[in-house]
Formats: C-alpha cells, structure tokens, sequence
C-alpha cells in the first residue's frame, strides 16, 4: 500500500507540474472584449474597400461615450492614443479622430490620404476635430465626425470651419474651399507627440497598460498596485 501511495503521488505531481499556468493579467472581460472587438475589426478591414473601411471605423468609434477632457483625464486638454479610448469606453472629439485615424491606417489605409483636421464648429461655437479622407492629394476630403455620424464630402458641412490639419508627414493650413497649404511637420504639434510616444510605449507591453488604463482615474502609484 505504502509502495502504491508513493507512486500516485509520483503521478500527480508529473500532472500538476505539466498543466499549463493561469496567469491573472488584471484585464477585466469587458474591456478584454472592447480590446479583441477592435483588433478584428482592424484585421477585417485589410481585405475592405477604402469606403468600407471608413463606415466601419467611423460607426465604431462613435459608439463610445463622448467626455470632456477635464472629466476623463482632469486636463484641459489630453490626446489619448486609441487604446486609452477603447479601454476607458469615451474620450472627446480628439481621441475619437485620432483612433479613427490609427485604426484606418493599421487596417494598411495610406496615411497621405487622411489628415486630422481642427475646424471650429459653427453650430456649438467650439474649436474641434474631425478626420478628412483624400481618395486624391486635392480632391475634397470626406469628413468623418462624431457631431454628425454621416459621412459626407466638405461642401456639405458649412458648419465647420477649417483652421489647419495634419498627419504623420505633415502639417498644413486649412482654408474652407481651398487646398491646404504646407507650414511645416506634424513635431510642432507637441500633444500629437506624446500620442505617439504613448503609443510606443504600448506596443512594449500592451497587456500591462490595458490593465494600468482601467485605472485611469487614480494616481498611477494606486493604478500599479492593482495590476500584476
């Protein structure tokens, strides 16, 4: 009995040692769901059509929650990378233009043929953000726009007024009804920087800041205590 004792615990320890490990990443199901929803949609999109790709991303994107920077992120003004918007369900009209312009672009979209545009919005009296697509250099762009969920061509948003765009390659002055005019490279555009910076550091270990970004709202000292 002793000898056959012995030998079952032989067993079972062979079986446990073999068993693959449960690690606990800290990733809630939801936002694990939002992260996985997001990353098929890009990976679909590589076989779409530009126009598929853009209805898609623009009816994406705006489901999330709009919320103003001094709530979201108690800033004034913050651009969040498009990983922080998914895991955090909201951001302002900046980190929806700006995860709209990320995922068309990891869909395989040419980056020359979209540019992040400030315009003010006539209706609501505010500077705000939309994307514009270029099928050509000077062609009118089509707008995609969290105000207005349709996409349309420019001429047919009188309410908004550009005031300069940009996009990985470059910034340029915007006037309504006109093509853009080159000023300069999009590093003069600090907060379009550290978005890229961010981004960098996400690719690094992106599991570890998905966790660290459902606690967006505490000091990153607490943040960091509640993930692996």
């Amino acid at each position: 009995m002793k000898q056959f004792l012995i030998s079952l615990l032989l067993v079972l320890m062979v079986g446990c040692s073999s068993a693959p490990k449960i690690v606990d990443d800290g990733i809630a199901p939801d936002t694990r769901q939002r992260v996985t929803q997001w990353k098929q949609l890009i990976d679909s999109g590589s076989r779409w059509s530009d126009r598929q790709k853009l209805t898609k991303v623009n009816d994406f994107v705006n489901q999330l929650i709009f919320v103003d920077d001094v709530i979201h992120w108690q800033k004034e003004d913050y651009w969040a990378t498009p990983l922080q918007t998914l895991v955090t369900k909201g951001g302002d009209c900046e980190d929806f233009s700006i995860a709209k312009y990320f995922t068309l672009t990891a869909m395989g979209m040419d980056e020359n043929k979209l540019k992040l545009t400030y315009v003010k919005a006539l209706t609501i009296n505010q500077a705000h953000m939309i994307v514009g697509y270029y099928d050509q250099p000077n062609s009118e762009p089509l707008i995609l726009d969290n105000l207005n969920p349709k996409i349309v061509p420019a001429s047919q948003r009188p309410d908004l007024l550009p005031v300069y765009s940009f996009n990985g390659t470059g910034l340029w002055l915007a006037k309504k009804g006109q093509s853009d005019q080159a000023v300069d490279d999009s590093q003069r555009i600090s907060l379009w920087q550290k978005v890229l910076q961010h981004m960098d550091v996400e690719a690094a270990n992106e599991d570890a800041m998905i966790c660290l970004y459902q606690y967006y709202d505490l000091q990153d000292s607490v943040a960091k205590t509640k993930c692996p």
